[in-house]
């Protein structure tokens, strides 16, 4: 048998795409890797090979094991054996043993989620399960606040909204809640059992180390004609993330190794300290020293008789010019440095873990750190709403609120007598209907969901069916949507209720909006915006309404004379700047492209472009309704050095542009570099030494939207051009890779 064929057999091997049948993991066409999770640098064969190794290679180390082992030479026996290898054994007894305890500190963390007990539905009822015996196929049940074992397909939910929110916080450092959906065929049937009476199996695609997408498709064959439905993003439950609502029923896909976060790991090493290198470089220059003093004293007896015996005699004679006890001192101080740490007021709950580097923390020369989410609030306040014409800000709120009163509540009240509305009645009425546009796309297009709870219990049949504004808390996937419809609710646009077809509205005279969700194309960053298609039902209308960056809006929108020059100064003001667009359609045209959609999403190779070139074809010639500006909530005594994020960036696709723009750049002074992911890794690909020149002459670099393996590749560049330290500071499981390449890596649980 061939190597590769018994590492397939194994488990390893290529990633292949796979084909998973519901409930049923012995009907599986490859081998999987076991559900463990190991963060642990050895194991039991190679913790003292392992240990003793990372000792010895250095010279500090070696030295003193020379000096040892040669006492067992008579000729060069200056006394006790004990008194060359008591100290040796100590420091090394110390070393061992402080490895040793975070080793097993390590252990205890990995069987502590290894060992987590979920339920997994099988033919005969519901069975328990460890998180480390779970198998690619399994159903396994994951109740609310519970963490998802491994990376599943949503498939039911007892949620009667059809969907369920996830923490991430684990995964990407991200606060919000995301919404997921679960699978629509699986989620009709009456009961869970019922998943193991149908015959249904997922393909998906091979594990990427992409968490942000995902391919594949569900296939029902015992129903008449068989069902597919697509799967993405929205339908998957990544392994360290949190079920926040409801309790979910999932297939698992990917185990072990193969986990989107596990991919998105290195493996963990051993890191020593500068001052340990330090340390071990004056060894050197010491024993260099011993040597020339023992050449000279041998020298005046002119090398008479055994005298390369006697030059190691000197050498032993001398050795304490270079003490052992340096070493231990070492140890023992950064055992104490550490308990230190542990034990700071001003720093409470943090945890060292990792005795070996303490001190780097007070070397560090360059700290990358996971965006500016520890600066901020994580709060975004609504602004300014831009209708071109007209602009309103903080303190003309009033006005916008006005304005959706008078549609909803003042349309018949005009005088019979009058025959026909005055000029400024003319004006008024379309400045309203332009601002009930505007707010009523802003209230339909996002993500939102409210959720209502009563006593801190989540209690929706009975809070739901009075809306009652006291119980509603409003969870999306950004802090920006959570701000737009908080605003649309306090200018007298609610959002009441949402489920996976519907939504509902409620006007400042408290009637009821109802409007059915035909489509949603979420948010993506490679998109840059988001759409809805939604039908009235009070009217039967059909309308498509979008939002996005004004980089792609612009292109999208009818054309105007306006747009451009506004977007610069809502973001010269630190605005985060959005366009709201709506085009109306017709009801054969809607379901013609509604049938081209349904085709292109149950496609599993290049379903991205084919997906997008159908929604293209809606985005032409849309109606630009508004602008809307929102703002983080900085710390006050953060906010003049975020300021200089604002001064320049680069954007580039190709070779060309890279040479261009690095050129430019590099005639600016003072200026914060901002990068986004795919214009990085252009420029590292052909420009990665002007590069990193650049940046290294920079008050602030900002990296937008990188993928884990660039995180760490750029602290490992910074290493090797600089020759500096490096820490990193991240909060999520994106961010490990970063932190374990850096010097010093510093973990910040995220805010929950």
């Amino acid at each position: 048998m061939r190597c590769c064929d018994w590492l397939r057999c194994c488990g390893g091997g290529e990633p292949r795409p796979r084909t998973v049948w519901l409930g049923h993991p012995e009907k599986r066409d490859q081998r999987y890797p076991r559900n463990v999770i190991n963060n642990q640098k050895y194991n039991f064969f190679t913790f003292l090979p392992g240990v003793l190794f990372n000792q010895f290679k250095y010279f500090f180390n070696l030295y003193f094991l020379l000096l040892a082992c040669s006492q067992f030479v008579p000729e060069m026996r200056l006394g006790a054996l004990y008194t060359y290898w008591v100290p040796l054994g100590f420091v090394l007894a110390v070393t061992i043993i402080r490895e040793a305890v975070e080793e097993i500190r390590c252990y205890l963390r990995d069987k502590e989620v290894n060992s987590q007990v979920y339920s997994r539905l099988t033919a005969r009822g519901t069975m328990k399960v460890k998180s480390s015996n779970i198998q690619v196929g399994d159903l396994i049940i994951v109740e609310k606040n519970q963490r998802v074992p491994a990376d599943m397909i949503f498939l039911r939910t007892s949620e009667k909204n059809g969907s369920c929110f996830l923490r991430t916080d684990q995964l990407d450092g991200e606060t919000d809640w995301k919404l997921r959906l679960p699978v629509a065929c699986t989620q009709r049937l009456p009961t869970a059992a019922d998943l193991l009476r149908i015959r249904s199996y997922v393909y998906a695609e091979e594990p990427d180390i992409d968490i942000h997408n995902f391919v594949g498709t569900f296939t029902r064959e015992d129903s008449d004609p068989p069902v597919s439905e697509s799967l993405s993003i929205e339908n998957a439950l990544w392994a360290g993330t949190v079920v926040a609502s409801g309790t979910v029923v999932g297939v698992v896909l990917y185990t072990g190794r193969e986990l989107r976060s596990v991919m998105n790991a290195s493996s963990p090493r051993s890191k020593i300290g500068l001052f340990d290198l330090e340390v071990n470089c004056l060894t050197k220059i010491l024993f260099g020293a011993l040597v020339v003093v023992s050449l000279v004293m041998v020298a005046l007896q002119h090398f008479a008789g055994r005298w390369y015996l006697q030059i190691i005699r000197f050498l032993l004679l001398f050795s304490n010019i270079i003490p052992i006890s340096l070493r231990v001192n070492l140890d023992m101080g950064k055992i104490v440095y550490s308990w230190v740490i542990r034990r700071d007021s001003k720093i409470p709950g943090t945890v060292v873990r990792s005795s070996t580097i303490p001190e780097q923390l007070g070397r560090i020369s360059y700290l990358l750190t996971d965006k500016t989410g520890t600066l901020t609030q994580n709060e975004m306040v609504f602004k300014r709403l831009h209708l071109g014409t007209v602009a309103y800000g903080l303190d003309s709120m009033d006005e916008v609120q006005s304005h959706i009163f008078s549609i909803y509540t003042q349309q018949s009240q005009d005088p019979p007598a009058q025959k026909g509305p005055t000029l400024t009645t003319k004006v008024r009425r379309t400045m309203s209907s332009r601002v009930h546009e505007a707010v009523k796309a802003i209230a339909l297009c996002h993500n939102v969901t409210p959720v209502y709870e009563s006593n801190g219990v989540t209690d929706q049949a009975e809070a739901e069916k009075q809306y009652e504004d006291s119980c509603r808390v409003y969870q999306a996937s950004s802090p920006d949507e959570v701000a737009l419809v908080q605003w649309t609710e306090s200018v007298g646009l609610t959002l009441v209720g949402r489920d996976q077809s519907s939504m509902q509205l409620r006007t400042p005279g408290d009637q009821i909006l109802n409007f059915t969700i035909l489509q949603i194309f979420p948010f993506t960053y490679e998109s840059k915006r988001m759409g809805i298609i939604v039908r009235d039902e009070s009217t039967g209308e059909i309308t498509f309404y979008m939002k996005g960056a004004d980089v792609v809006m612009a292109g999208i929108v009818r054309y105007n004379d306006w747009l451009e020059e506004e977007c610069g100064n809502m973001a010269r003001e630190g605005l985060r700047v959005l366009v709201v667009a709506k085009k109306s359609l017709a009801e054969e045209q809607y379901q013609d492209f509604e049938a081209r959609y349904v085709q292109a999403k149950l496609s599993v190779h290049d379903r991205s472009l084919k997906v997008a070139t159908v929604i293209e074809s809606l985005e032409m010639e849309m109606e630009l309704l508004c602008l809307t500006g929102v703002e983080d909530q900085l710390q006050a005594d953060v906010r003049p050095t975020l300021e200089i994020l604002r001064n320049a960036g680069i954007k580039v696709t190709n070779r060309g542009e890279a040479h261009l723009e690095l050129n430019a750049f590099r005639r600016k002074h003072d200026c914060a570099l901002v990068i986004s992911g795919d214009s990085l890794e252009v420029c590292l690909k052909y420009y990665e030494y002007e590069f990193m020149e650049l940046a290294c002459q920079c008050p602030a670099v900002v990296c937008c939207r990188c993928a884990p393996t660039q995180k760490a590749q750029i602290v490992r560049l910074l290493q090797e051009r600089t020759g500096k330290l490096t820490c990193a500071v991240g909060d999520g499981g994106n961010d490990v890779s970063m932190i374990q390449e850096s010097d010093c890596g510093v973990g910040v649980e995220g805010k929950i």
